[in-house]
């Protein structure tokens, strides 16, 4: 049993934020149907290449993350006999998502009134940059703009006032608030069991990043006062802090009660630091920081990370190694807990993919599959919308819709 293996999804969009929203209603048993123009989706084929032999370096994992368990439609949705084929298969659909800009679904009549006039029952849902309201509402975004830059994670992220801007990883604020999105529509599918009313919801970047920022935007809102970014030499406790290892490797703790500080110093053999007169209590251990911190990355480079993990456990400290990402996907808390399940495919065989962070106890859910091919189901597909075979050679002949041609 999976929870939405009733349910149908018409998906019109591109790249990750929305795309991985649609992952997630595919690994929860939805039946996602990718409706792509008829060169694809861009984001194909644009991931690194992988470090494998020749059959796997170039099978498309990033694009399939994304898009696992899903099956393709290649439409021309700007001719309007295609934007007629788009409309039979959302008629019979229960969510549309797409992240389309209000103007252009207007424009190629996937507004919400356009669409819940063919399907009164039906969940909308929007992704954008910026919403869809406001004077910046027709701005195209990406994660690096519009949830890192706009929503001011990356200031608050820069090592004190001087510090460079970091560089966000790849999808990171895209796969965040596709888990937003999500939320939104199988909440929208609630109401619509219970009223039988369709729902318009949406979500956007900019929303979601602010969000993930609520414990700083809960003062900050009320006072307006400029955030201080604080570098590693100038945090406020010692025991709420990252620090290097012997061997370059990183750690970081969370003990934000100062009362932590005599064990934590005891533990990692700093114990001429407490009769030195420079941190005596908290206010003059805060005051000569860039002192204490050196003194602390002394002693850490005794070991490696590694070796002072058991001390640090036994202790009780609350901290965790700074792994690598191929450190974690070997990491065997990540193992135990599956977030890199197993796919299968007919051209490469067996290989990992990443888990959504959701788990069922009883419900089968996870990836059902790996993604599809551009127009792979163009024609059963259009066939279970009612199409003859004779109308769908029709429009892949007039360029209308496009279907997967096999290798010879």
């Amino acid at each position: 049993m999976k929870p939405l293996d009733d349910i149908t999804v018409i998906e019109v969009d591109n790249w990750m934020a929305a795309p991985s929203c649609g992952a997630i209603l595919a690994d929860m048993g939805a039946t996602v149907i990718k409706v792509e123009p008829l060169a694809g989706d861009p984001m194909r084929s644009m991931q690194r290449p992988a470090k494998l032999p020749d059959k796997l370096k170039s099978y498309d994992f990033q694009f399939d993350v994304d898009n696992r368990g899903k099956k393709s439609v290649a439409i021309d949705i700007s001719n309007k006999d295609g934007a007629a084929v788009l409309h039979r298969l959302v008629a019979d659909a229960d969510v549309f998502l797409c992240n389309l800009l209000v103007e252009r679904q207007e424009r190629f009549d996937m507004d919400p009134a356009t669409l819940l006039g063919l399907n009164p029952r039906l969940v909308h849902a929007t992704f954008t940059g910026y919403g869809t309201t406001g004077p910046e509402a027709w701005r195209p975004g990406y994660d690096v703009t519009a949830f890192f830059g706009r929503s001011g994670l990356y200031d608050a992220m820069r090592e004190g006032e001087d510090g460079d801007v970091p560089m966000a990883r790849p999808a990171q604020g895209d796969h965040t608030a596709g888990l937003a999105l999500y939320g939104a529509i199988v909440s929208a599918l609630r109401l619509v069991e219970r009223s039988g009313e369709g729902q318009v919801v949406e979500s956007s970047l900019y929303e979601t990043a602010v969000w993930t920022q609520a414990t700083d935007y809960s003062v900050t809102a009320v006072d307006k006062a400029p955030l201080r970014q604080r570098g590693r030499r100038n945090q406020i406790i010692a025991t709420a802090n990252r620090y290097p290892c012997g061997d370059g490797k990183w750690v970081v703790f969370n003990m934000p009660n100062d009362s932590a500080w005599p064990h934590f110093a005891r533990t990692i053999g700093c114990e001429s630091a407490l009769d030195d007169e420079r941190f005596v209590d908290l206010r003059s251990r805060f005051k000569n920081m860039p002192a204490l911190v050196d003194i602390v990355d002394q002693a850490l480079a005794a070991r490696s990370r590694d070796e002072w993990g058991p001390i640090f456990d036994n202790a009780k400290l609350i901290w965790g190694p700074v792994l690598a990402l191929h450190e974690v996907v070997v990491d065997p808390q990540a193992i135990a807990l599956g977030l890199f399940p197993t796919i299968t495919s007919p051209e490469i065989g067996d290989y990992r993919t990443v888990a959504n962070p959701m788990k069922f106890r009883t419900a089968d859910v996870g990836p059902q599959g790996p993604h599809p091919k551009i127009g792979e189901h163009t024609r059963s597909i259009l066939g279970e919308a009612g199409l003859s075979a004779t109308e769908i050679d029709g429009l892949i002949g007039n360029g209308i819709v496009g279907e997967l041609v096999p290798e010879a």
